[in-house]
């Protein structure tokens, strides 16, 4: 990793994981495989925090610490890619392993914990899917139809609210950066 960090991904270490090098990481993997609108591809740490965005329509209320587990929902991505679902589901188990546990040393690299809860993986599942609506209306070509059928009909959330316009690697790393800072910050107060 660019902070020196020796990363192994058969058996990561929460003690090998730098928040610097997963905002490098997911602003700079493409979301749609690059197939998007826009002068700048959608990047993963984009996609991210338009979750988080979501997470918080949805449920202003939340814990800093659970935004942050929205945040940081496609965190394995930063070493592992961005992979279409299907493709996901054809490659199977030994994928699924892999990701979990990129995903738990990193959730527990910042003393979350090692899974995401039961009652707040079904919150983040809809405002991934709700994201996966608008980036694939918004940026990715669909038409409302098409995104119906694979993601459902969006409710109450207000995508004039929301950043969707592709930006620049090193501005989605900072906002990124921006945004755990300020959940960290938040979960140091309390």
């Amino acid at each position: 990793m660019l902070s020196g960090r020796r990363l192994d991904l058969l058996d990561p270490s929460p003690f090998d994981i730098e928040i610097s090098d997963i905002a490098h990481g997911l602003a700079r993997v493409a979301r749609w495989n690059g197939q998007t609108k826009g002068k700048h591809a959608f990047s993963v740490a984009q996609h991210s925090l338009l979750v988080w965005e979501i997470l918080i329509q949805l449920k202003p209320e939340i814990s800093a610490s659970w935004q942050l587990m929205a945040l940081l929902h496609d965190g394995a991505e930063y070493v592992i890619g961005d992979m279409i679902s299907p493709f996901k589901a054809v490659i199977g188990g030994d994928y699924k392993d892999l990701e979990q546990r990129l995903l738990s040393a990193i959730h527990l690299r910042f003393a979350l914990p090692a899974t995401t809860p039961k009652n707040l993986k079904p919150i983040i599942k809809k405002a991934d899917t709700i994201s996966a609506y608008f980036e694939a209306t918004m940026l990715a070509g669909f038409d409302h139809e098409e995104a119906l059928k694979f993601f459902g009909q969006p409710k109450s959330i207000n995508p004039e609210k929301l950043s969707i316009e592709p930006i620049a690697t090193n501005a989605a790393q900072k906002q990124f950066l921006e945004v755990f800072h300020s959940l960290e910050k938040l979960r140091a107060q309390k």
